[in-house]
């Protein structure tokens, strides 16, 4: 992992803790798209259209990845647009179960479109509280965050897998973006029907890119409407025969930003993903343990079993200040300050932190 942070050139120059705002750009990738706009340069709309035609590779490839079959994915910009497409399908009627102050871009959507809502508190009680809610409330759709993007509360997978199996009829919708390039994950395997994901954080893809993962099973509680010339790739003929995917792909397909993503995942592969995780449980392990010392997080973070490398300490704009003059970057989120580790950190940097957090503690 020190040999790539070599890759990383913002490593020089501070520490940082802010993958959870915006992952890294590489020197391999911008190498890549560098060589991608000379070809655009060079060979104008021939050029485009070869990219176009290499579409469907780039979903074989981020559906070997997560283990989803290539035509069960869909390129989307952002997670937000995909997810605002599927609530326009989605009968009203459905019940639907959210977590408390989860990422806008999740609730928000359905709570502007009228849903009857529950909700429950990203804390040690999470799934337990899920349970009781989904056995006693009639509740139909349960959307979230597999990572709270304000604490870094994860759900537990094997809880979200049980309780599929328990309601096979609930829809699980999820937001994978402060979770996808952290470990690997079989998305067949999962609880979840429908996973979401913007890639400029844990992925490392830039900007502009993201797609979702679709189970068959739960494709005919939707009645899509998003539609364009993209859904049917420049053929009127198919206007009849769209499938589901197509419909969160009305549009054209950008081949800087998706071939950026198909670039990140090659990148990430080569990395091996359980190097990735085996990585980041030293980060978190190492934070949790220096942070709770020094009592920073929330009581409902140090009681949950597993965490992810995304931390929100006490403090204030002054401290945010403090930690901004001595080169760490972070994000003030939900009335503290963000903290977020991937693999280019290490765990000194987080003792460098922890140090200055203490000695500004005892003044």
């Amino acid at each position: 992992m020190q040999n790539l942070r070599k890759k990383f050139p913002v490593l020089n120059q501070c520490i940082y803790a802010n993958t959870a705002s915006a992952g890294l750009l590489s020197e391999d990738l911008m190498e890549w798209r560098q060589g991608h706009d000379l070809d655009f340069l060079i060979g104008g709309s021939e050029m485009k259209n070869k990219s176009f035609a290499h579409m469907p590779e780039i979903k074989k490839t981020v559906g070997k990845f997560f283990n989803c079959k290539a035509e069960n994915v869909a390129l989307v910009p952002n997670f937000t647009l995909g997810f605002n497409l599927l609530l326009e399908g989605l009968p009203k009627d459905k019940k639907v179960l959210l977590v408390n102050k989860d990422y806008p871009s999740v609730n928000w959507p359905f709570e502007t479109r009228d849903f009857s809502r529950e909700y429950v508190d990203a804390d040690e009680h999470m799934e337990e509280n899920i349970h009781k809610k989904v056995k006693n409330g009639n509740i139909d759709v349960m959307a979230l965050s597999l990572v709270q993007w304000v604490n870094g509360v994860r759900i537990d997978f094997d809880f979200l897998k049980d309780l599929k199996k328990e309601f096979p009829n609930l829809i699980i919708m999820a937001d994978g973006t402060q979770f996808l390039g952290t470990e690997a994950f079989d998305f067949e395997e999962s609880g979840i029907d429908i996973l979401g994901a913007s890639s400029y954080k844990w992925l490392l893809a830039g900007y502009g890119n993201g797609f979702y993962l679709v189970k068959d099973g739960v494709m005919d509680q939707f009645d899509l409407k998003g539609i364009g010339n993209g859904s049917v790739n420049n053929d009127a003929s198919k206007r009849n025969s769209i499938t589901f995917c197509k419909f969160l792909e009305p549009g054209h397909l950008d081949s800087l930003n998706f071939g950026s993503l198909e670039f990140a995942i090659n990148f990430l592969d080569e990395i091996g993903l359980e190097n990735v995780q085996a990585q980041l449980e030293k980060l978190s392990k190492r934070a949790l343990t220096v942070f709770s010392e020094l009592d920073l997080l929330e009581q409902a973070i140090t009681k949950r079993k597993q965490h992810s490398t995304i931390f929100n300490i006490k403090g204030n704009e002054k401290l945010f200040n403090k930690l901004s003059e001595e080169n760490i970057v972070a994000s003030p989120r939900g009335g503290g300050i963000r903290l977020s580790f991937h693999f280019y950190n290490t765990e000194e940097e987080i003792d460098v932190i922890a140090t200055l957090l203490k000695r500004w503690s005892s003044k």
